[in-house]
């Protein structure tokens, strides 16, 4: 289910690398207003879990969410799947701002979460996040999917981790979306809602960042945000930047935006530059204009070669069975739990700081 005009319902679809047997880890949908629940879903079922329930207020969205997924039972009772005790983790992608509030009662109940991004749109929330953890041993992951979900960035990470460009000093990431404003719920034009631009779309360029400088923390040096189209919506942020620098000297800037053009031949022409002291590595995610219509293209300039790969297909997305067996296992492999934490904290701080162009 990839809708390459559509980045909300932008769903990707692998091979089945079941990492499980059937009945070994069981999961649940709570909160269906992002389609990103799709991708999450898809990805958690291709490593071998069972979909068992879903919930959410709106009959709709669950009908659309059942004829995709026929195995899932819907129930209309949240409380059924928190009191499930077979349930191990329950994915949600409800409203942002309700988020957090789902994976505390999760927790609560002994069950793993799976949060889209962005997980948390106060620094309180994730503060208590942390507590919840520490005291329950459990997960609570985060769908950063412009990393975890792209063929061409995943191989970027193992071209970096081989030596293919030296150390990373500094990454440059674009993240614009189409708006498709007129399709689009009355909170996503809300910052209450969604935590603004930064929060939001942003904590898939932090998180990036990051990753790929090998970092454990960054400085959010400067940022910005705008509303320069959208006047019928005063509070509505449709433009981003920020610069950071990481604790191992790496710099970072990026921009989002709701800019996407209607010509484009896909939802945004999202793009990581990724500079090492060997090389650099350029990853065209979703489209290269004008060129190939097609997905997970990686450019590779070093002192050995220059080269271009087509990686849709050809990669996988290993995050998923990783964060099942982490869940299993207690262990770290998939994400660190401090690195999901802290990428939503600066995400945030970058928000909060953010000059309001006017």
């Amino acid at each position: 289910m990839v809708n390459k005009k559509d980045g909300m319902n932008y769903a990707p679809e692998g091979k089945s690398n079941k990492v499980v047997d059937p009945g070994e880890f069981r999961i649940a949908a709570i909160g269906l207003d992002h389609g990103h629940i799709y991708g999450m879903c898809n990805g958690l079922i291709e490593a071998g879990t069972d979909l068992v329930y879903v919930y959410d207020p709106d009959p709709k969205k669950v009908e659309a969410f059942c004829n995709k997924f026929p195995q899932v039972k819907s129930v209309d009772n949240e409380d059924i799947i928190y009191n499930d005790d077979s349930i191990h983790l329950i994915a949600c992608a409800s409203i942002p701002v309700s988020r957090y509030e789902i994976g505390e009662k999760a927790l609560h109940h002994g069950k793993h979460f799976f949060a889209d991004k962005p997980a948390f749109i106060k620094q309180e929330q994730v503060k208590k996040a942390r507590r919840l953890v520490e005291e329950t041993g459990l997960k609570w992951g985060v769908y950063y999917s412009e990393r975890l979900h792209v063929e061409s960035a995943i191989y970027a990470s193992q071209l970096i981790e081989q030596g293919e460009i030296g150390r990373v000093i500094q990454v440059i990431g674009t993240g614009p979306h189409r708006a498709n404003a007129a399709n689009r719920p009355d909170w996503f034009f809300d910052p209450e809602y969604y935590g603004g631009i930064l929060c939001d779309i942003g904590s898939h360029q932090i998180e990036q960042f990051l990753h790929f400088a090998g970092a454990k923390d960054a400085k959010v040096l400067h940022s910005k945000v705008a509303n320069y189209q959208y006047k019928d919506h005063p509070d509505f942020e449709d433009f981003g930047d920020a610069t950071l620098v990481a604790d191992n000297g790496a710099t970072f800037y990026f921009r989002v935006d709701w800019f996407t053009p209607d010509g484009l031949g896909t939802w945004g022409d999202g793009r990581a530059i990724i500079l090492g002291t060997e090389g650099y590595i350029e990853i065209r995610k979703y489209i290269d204009i004008a060129n190939h219509n097609t997905s997970n293209h990686l450019y590779l300039v070093n002192d050995k070669e220059e080269k271009h790969f087509e990686l849709s297909g050809k990669v996988g997305f290993p995050y998923f069975g990783a964060f099942i067996l982490d869940c299993l296992n207690n262990t770290e492999n998939a994400m660190t739990q401090e690195h999901a934490f802290r990428v939503a904290e600066l995400s945030i701080e970058a928000q909060e700081k953010a000059m309001k162009i006017e």
